[in-house]
């Protein structure tokens, strides 16, 4: 049975850290590309981190850079963002995303059922 569930999220106080993880069963997270994306209320999609599929590179926007931190562990199956002096702008519903589209383009995508994170005094 194919799941991706995430796990950790949380209301956190500024300056503060989290972890969020998200483990895939039923398919092999090393050969996707995976990311984190977020959504503050009353707004879009933002994503705020990546790793690409075919050569390992990172990017994060200027509005998380050196606070975040995108990991993944092929042996477990999971993928991780550990965040930082986390800010009340950080305040958000956090998905993992794994993607993967093949040589014949047939894409696969899969998203984590969402956490919320919030960050308040």
């Amino acid at each position: 049975q194919l799941q991706f569930v995430e796990s950790g999220g949380g209301l956190v106080q500024p300056g503060g850290s989290l972890r969020l993880s998200c483990t895939g069963s039923g398919f092999s997270l090393a050969s996707y590309g995976i990311g984190w994306f977020r959504q503050a209320p009353g707004k879009g999609y933002e994503g705020v981190s990546c790793i690409g599929a075919s050569d390992g590179s990172t990017y994060y926007p200027s509005s998380v850079k050196g606070r975040f931190t995108i990991s993944r562990d092929n042996a477990k199956n999971t993928m991780s963002l550990q965040m930082t002096n986390l800010k009340r702008e950080d305040t958000a519903v956090y998905f993992c995303n794994a993607n993967r589209i093949t040589g014949m383009g047939e894409e696969f995508d899969y998203w984590g059922q969402g956490t919320q994170v919030t960050v308040s005094s």
